[in-house]
């Protein structure tokens, strides 16, 4: 199983962000139990989604309390943002490999 969060940030400073969000991509793929870590920009003007993949719930939250990701993404993305809206999922049965 995998645990899944998908955020999504409206900003009207998407190229700074993106920008941002390269070091932070770089250093979350190299976490422990990290399978993946995107950064999209929208087809809507102002809009970048990250879709990160974990092993465990557990390997999220120690991403969300390691170095880069307080001093990047709570320290010089967040105040950058004028909608922060975050989803945690899981995988339904429906999943066929």
């Amino acid at each position: 199983m995998s645990f899944v969060v998908v955020a999504r940030y409206l900003t009207p400073n998407r190229n700074r962000v993106v920008e941002l969000l390269g070091p932070m991509a770089e250093a979350s793929r190299r976490e422990p139990g990290c399978r993946g870590y995107t950064v999209h920009t929208g087809i809507e003007e102002n809009v970048v989604v990250i879709v990160e993949e974990y092993d465990t719930e557990q390997d999220f939250t120690d991403h969300c309390a390691s170095e880069h990701f307080q001093r990047i993404v709570l320290g010089q993305v967040v105040p950058l943002l004028t909608e922060r809206q975050v989803t945690r999922c899981v995988p339904t049965g429906a999943q066929k490999r």
